[in-house]
């Protein structure tokens, strides 16, 4: 496979390479990634931006402050100014690089990742996380200051050091995107798992500010991750029935660095990421119409959503800086990725786990009562989603996929094929994604097809057997 974008460098410490692309850095802290790699990866990142300070914050993880501390040095020493916005969400980090005017920002964050992983997720001045291209300059200042002999630059004169809370700017971007006084009006309980992750640096105060009852597990930004920290189903079984216990209206689950969202109704029945994204659309066309952009694995609910409320929706490929990118090219009022990130330009262009809760609290009411969110999820378009992963032999990955995707689409000639990320093929009522992954020898496929007269099994059906012959196409 070729990864134009991400590269793998291996250690002798760990057979697990760190991975190096253009939108960040992640490795296993105390092998592949170490403070001096980090803050060699930083100032090839500030190398590239204009004069301003830089802003820091990070997750929450116990290796957060080591590499911090490494960070702060190393562009302080080129001579820039460093402002230090420690534990904080990353979308708060989005809007610190903003409020701040700094060139740019540098949240430390493995994400959903295990404990053991840490990791660097670059911003542009904009506040928003970095294009491709200018993301393949870090990587090459990288790999320049990663050669044998090279040292990192200094200054005469280092920079300062400053500290900054963003936390107030965020929750007062949050608050005026939503009706905050029909919120408080009905003052719904809400359970929230933030993770022991930075979630609960801006969920807090904002569930305190829109007048809701609180009941909050997982506050302690410590990254002791109490489940495996990717806000899922599996993961998440252990959570479910303390939403019932405490008689919540809804459950909310952030992932450590809170970009992300996962929702269970009352009963602490989890519906998933997929259905944030969806909810947070259909809540904001209802007073702020226009297009909406999302990624092309994520559900076609939000897609039908949009459809049903009459605005275009638009697709790019994986990740969010394509999502961003598309989004300004069409001016959409709101984006996001299945996954659980939900971007509103109005707050800021980072996945925000802080407003798309809001958004969801603020569609539940909208009426005289509190309407339950089974019932709002209940009238989303109804799909079978799949997502599965096929490991590639040593042949295919010498070779590159491309003769694999050529018989995938080969294998299903009555789908309309895009090429923009791997391959997606669509047709009536349903898709597959299959694209190479960016870390692993594998392919992933990911799959759905709306729910017909049927029935969900009949849709299901269809689904698993065109999954297995994507699987057969592309395993030659």
């Amino acid at each position: 496979m070729t990864e134009p974008d991400c590269r793998h460098a291996e250690s002798a410490a760990s057979t697990e390479p760190l991975i190096v692309s253009v939108s960040g850095l992640r490795g296993i802290v105390g092998s592949t990634l170490t403070p001096e790699v980090a803050a060699r990866y930083a100032v090839a990142f500030v190398e590239t931006l204009p004069p301003g300070p830089l802003v820091l914050g990070r997750d929450g993880r116990e290796s957060g402050p080591m590499l911090a501390a490494g960070i702060m040095a190393a562009v302080a020493a080129t001579g820039r100014d460093v402002i230090d916005c420690d534990v904080a969400a990353t979308p708060t980090i989005g809007i610190a690089v903003r409020e701040r005017a700094a060139a740019g920002g540098i949240q430390i964050s493995a994400s959903h990742n295990p404990a053991r992983y840490n990791g660097l997720k670059l911003f542009a001045a904009a506040g928003r996380v970095l294009t491709a291209a200018a993301g393949r300059e870090v990587l090459a200042g990288f790999e320049r200051l990663s050669e044998a002999g090279a040292s990192l630059p200094t200054a005469g004169q280092p920079g300062r050091l400053d500290s900054y809370d963003p936390t107030e700017a965020h929750v007062r971007l949050v608050e005026q995107v939503v009706d905050v006084e029909a919120i408080r009006r009905h003052r719904p309980r809400v359970w929230i798992d933030c993770g022991h992750g930075a979630g609960s640096r801006v969920a807090l105060p904002l569930l305190a500010r829109l007048g809701c009852e609180v009941i909050a597990e997982g506050v302690e930004p410590d990254g002791r991750f109490e489940h495996e920290p990717e806000p899922t189903a599996e993961n998440l079984a252990g959570l479910l029935p303390r939403i019932r216990q405490a008689g919540a209206a809804i459950g909310f689950f952030q992932d450590p660095d809170a970009d992300r969202l996962a929702i269970a109704d009352a009963a602490g029945r989890y519906l998933g990421e997929e259905a944030t994204l969806a909810l947070c659309v259909e809540a904001v066309l209802a007073t702020t119409p226009g297009p909406v952009v999302v990624n092309c694995s994520t559900s076609g609910m939000t897609a039908a959503v949009a459809e049903r409320l009459g605005v275009a929706c638009h697709v790019s490929a994986v990740g969010e800086a394509h999502v961003v990118d598309r989004m300004l090219a069409s001016a959409a009022v709101i984006g996001g990725e299945g996954n659980g990130g939900v971007i509103d330009p109005r707050v800021v262009l980072v996945r925000d786990s802080a407003v798309a809760l809001a958004l969801v609290l603020a569609r539940m009411c909208r009426g005289d009562s509190l309407t339950p969110v089974a019932d709002l999820a209940a009238a989303l378009p109804r799909f079978v989603m799949r997502k599965t992963k096929v490991p590639l032999g040593p042949a295919i990955q010498a070779a590159g996929l491309t003769a694999g995707l050529d018989r995938l689409i080969a294998a299903f000639p009555s789908a309309r094929a895009d090429r923009r990320d791997g391959v997606r093929l669509d047709w009536p009522g349903g898709w597959l994604l299959v694209r190479g992954s960016n870390t692993e020898p594998i392919v992933r496929i990911v799959g759905e097809q709306a729910i017909g007269p049927e029935g969900e099994s009949a849709a299901a059906a269809g689904l698993d057997a065109a999954i297995a012959r994507a699987a057969t196409a592309i395993s030659g």
